[in-house]
């Protein structure tokens, strides 16, 4: 299942957005100004409380028109993400 939250502003946003929870991670988009207007995207995926908090910041290479553009580009593949890491590992017992 997949949460998106949108608002009827349309107008650039010049905030973060809130962050998503998934499960035991939380998803921000953190998208950023590059010469000529453009938009890049990278994403944050925090896991874990206090000395056992893990946080992956992914850039990507691709360059976005809009603040809005590189911050959706970043949450879906943020998502994609938990969903392709958030499996039961199989058990290495042996039967």
């Amino acid at each position: 299942m997949y949460l998106m939250i949108h608002t009827n502003d349309h107008t650039t946003r010049t905030t973060r957005p809130s962050p998503l929870i998934l499960g035991k991670y939380r998803i921000a988009a953190l998208p950023r100004a590059l010469p000529g207007g453009l938009f890049a995207a990278q994403v944050s995926i925090a896991s874990g409380h206090g000395s056992a908090s893990t946080d992956r910041v992914i850039r990507f290479d691709s360059a976005f028109s809009t603040h809005d553009a590189a911050a959706d580009y970043a949450l879906a593949q943020g998502i994609d993400w938990v969903h392709d890491h958030d499996t039961a590992r199989p058990s290495s017992l042996p039967n």
